[in-house]
């Protein structure tokens, strides 16, 4: 059941602000007049939708707290799940280019959302264009994501499927500065994991068993704990690439070329 939504304004969007400067560079007087917009918070339970397929938006929704994802519905009511969201993510920058929503946005836990108004950031980002590039650099890496999880649910067998997504999990949340701990702890039952990797939770629970017998992973409580991060990526054959974690570095290192060039 949604709760009221108090207008406020605050800090509570560093966590966005976070996300952007762990691949784009934002100076400081672009970290605050992002941090000056308007917002309100708005809380929802697990499986209700923040956004529809069809709708006009006209609010950008920032995850503060919990997991959401993206979903497409078939005509016969099939669904499938293509993208995970983390807080600190913006659910739909979309809606600054695109008119109409293509896709369903879905609680997966409850949720809090930090929700400004889309005209409102339309109006920071004519004079700021490196809001503009972190913007787009944000939709490129959510696009690179979605290009793995075709990968993983179409490819990739079980065990190596759910392997891939808990480290991803864990990276992702790394990347906006949570602490180890918190990373390696995931707070999804089984249920939402087979969700997430279109497999039954009986599927789910055979898997985790198996991965736990190989020292990856232990069930405490409704969590599943990392417990050797190596074999876990052993496991998944993974590669963060996709991640672009280093996208950073990489822009500073251009930028420190073409100095070395102009002078």
């Amino acid at each position: 059941m949604r709760e009221p939504i108090a207008q406020v304004r605050s800090s509570a969007l560093d966590l966005f602000v976070r996300k952007l400067l762990s691949h784009s560079r934002l100076s400081r007087s672009d970290q605050e007049a992002i941090r000056a917009l308007r917002w309100s918070r708005r809380r929802l339970c697990a499986n209700e939708y923040i956004l529809r397929e069809g709708d006009r938006a006209k609010a950008c929704p920032i995850l503060l707290n919990g997991f959401a994802y993206r979903q497409k519905m078939s005509a016969d009511g099939g669904r499938q799940i293509v993208s995970l969201k983390i807080p600190g993510d913006a659910l739909d920058f979309q809606s600054l280019y695109l008119r109409t929503a293509d896709h369903n946005i879905q609680a997966l836990t409850p949720v809090d959302l930090a929700v400004f108004p889309l005209r409102e950031f339309e109006q920071i980002l004519g004079p700021r264009p490196d809001i503009v590039r972190a913007v787009l650099v944000d939709i490129l890496i959510e696009a690179s994501i979605c290009r793995e999880w075709l990968l993983n649910i179409g490819r990739r067998n079980a065990l190596s499927r759910l392997a891939h997504l808990l480290c991803e999990i864990h990276y992702r949340v790394r990347q906006i500065g949570s602490d180890a701990m918190a990373a390696k702890e995931l707070p999804l039952t089984q249920e939402q994991l087979a969700d997430l990797l279109g497999l039954t939770p009986v599927h789910i629970n055979r898997t985790v068993r198996a991965l736990e017998q190989q020292g990856a992973v232990q069930r405490i409580a409704r969590k599943i704990v990392i417990v050797d991060l190596l074999t876990l990526r052993r496991i998944a054959q993974f590669s963060d690439l996709y991640l672009h974690r280093t996208n950073l570095a990489a822009d500073k290192a251009t930028l420190d070329k073409v100095g070395a060039i102009s002078r």
